[in-house]
C-alpha cells in the first residue's frame, strides 16, 4: 500500500483541436500506449484516464476528445461535454497546438475545454510535431503563442519522438499539490481491460477503412471469458448506422472483416500479453449517433460502461 504515501499528484487535462498530437503525447508520457492513434481526427471519443507514475509522483491524464467547432450528432455533443467535465476535476491543462499549421487563437480549445471555472487553472501550451519544421520556424512560432496567447509557458515537443516530453513533465509537476497518491503505481489506467480491447479494434477500423464508415461505428465487448489454461475468449460487436457500412466492413466473402479481426487479435494478444479467441459480428442500429440513450449506454455519458 505505498501508493498512500504522501507526494506531488493531481490531474492533468490535455486539450486541443483533433489531429494535433494528444493522444500520441499522452501515451509517451504514460510510456504505454492507452489512447488510440491514427491520422484522422476525432479518433479518440472517451476521456482516456491514464496514470503517470513515478517514485514520488502520480500524474491522472485525461486525455479528451479534439475539441470541434461543429457538431454534427448527438454523439458530438456529448463527447465536447466530457471535455469540459475533464477540466472540472484539473489541477492544470495542457493546450496541445499543431506547429506545422499557422499560429492561432487558443480562445475556442479553453472555452470548450476550461469554460468559465471560477479558478484560473495553470495553462501549459504545448507546441507539438517540432520535428516537422525547421528550427527557425519553431523559434517564430514559440514567439507568437508568449505573445498572443494567455498562457503560462510554451513547450515546442515531439510527441512522436518524446523530445521535449520531460521538460513538459517537469512542468505539470511544479503546478500539482501535494498528497497520497491515488492509484498503485503499477496500473497505467483505470478502464478495466475489455475498454481497452474495444479501442484496438476501432483503431484497426480507423486504419483500414475510409471515408465516413469509421466515423459511423461504435465497438462493444459484449463477452469477455479469461480462461488460464486456453486463449481468452472475446466477442465483439461493430455497431453501423446502413447497411451499406456493414457491407463494407464485411467486404467481399467476409475478407476485410477477416483481415481487420487478425490484426485487431495481434495488437489486443500484445496488450494483454497472452493469447485470445478474437469473434468480431457487425450489427446495423439506425442513426445511433443521434440516440442519446443509446449513447449514455455505450458509455458517452461520462462513465465508461461494461457491456
Amino acid at each position: 500500500m505505498d501508493y498512500l504515501l504522501e507526494e506531488v499528484l493531481g490531474y492533468v487535462a490535455v486539450l486541443g483541436k483533433p489531429n494535433v498530437g494528444k493522444s500520441t503525447l499522452s501515451n509517451q508520457m504514460i510510456g504505454q500506449k492507452l489512447s488510440i492513434v491514427t491520422d484522422k481526427p476525432q479518433t479518440t471519443r472517451h476521456r482516456i484516464l491514464g496514470i503517470c507514475s513515478g517514485p514520488e509522483y502520480q500524474m491522472i491524464l485525461y486525455d479528451t476528445p479534439g475539441v470541434i467547432e461543429k457538431k454534427m450528432h448527438k454523439l458530438d455533443s456529448m463527447m465536447m461535454k466530457n471535455v469540459r467535465s475533464a477540466a472540472i476535476n484539473a489541477d492544470c491543462v495542457l493546450v496541445v497546438v499543431d506547429a506545422c499549421k499557422v499560429p492561432q487563437q487558443i480562445d475556442e480549445v479553453l472555452e470548450e475545454g476550461v469554460g468559465s471555472l471560477k479558478e484560473k487553472l495553470p495553462i501549459l501550451l504545448v507546441l507539438n510535431k517540432k520535428d516537422l519544421i525547421k528550427p527557425g520556424e519553431i523559434a517564430k512560432r514559440l514567439e507568437w503563442y508568449e505573445k498572443s496567447t494567455n498562457v503560462d509557458e510554451v513547450i515546442p515537443v515531439s510527441a512522436k519522438y518524446g523530445h521535449g516530453v520531460d521538460d513538459v513533465k517537469e512542468w505539470i509537476l511544479s503546478k500539482l499539490p501535494i498528497g497520497p497518491a491515488y492509484y498503485p503505481k503499477d496500473i497505467a489506467s483505470e478502464h478495466p481491460e475489455r475498454f481497452f480491447v474495444g479501442e484496438i479494434v476501432r483503431e484497426k477500423i480507423f486504419m483500414q477503412y475510409r471515408n465516413e464508415v469509421p466515423y459511423a461505428c461504435q465497438v462493444n465487448v459484449v463477452n469477455y471469458i479469461s480462461r488460464p489454461t486456453s486463449k481468452d475468449f472475446i466477442e465483439v460487436e461493430i455497431v453501423v448506422e446502413k447497411n451499406s457500412q456493414k457491407i463494407i466492413l464485411i467486404g467481399k466473402d467476409g475478407k476485410a472483416l477477416k483481415l481487420l479481426a487478425t490484426a485487431a487479435r495481434l495488437d489486443i494478444e500484445d496488450f494483454l500479453q497472452k493469447k485470445v479467441f478474437l469473434e468480431v459480428e457487425v450489427k446495423v442500429k439506425v442513426n445511433w449517433r443521434q440516440d442519446e440513450d443509446l449513447l449514455r449506454h455505450y458509455g458517452y455519458g461520462g462513465q465508461i460502461r461494461a457491456f
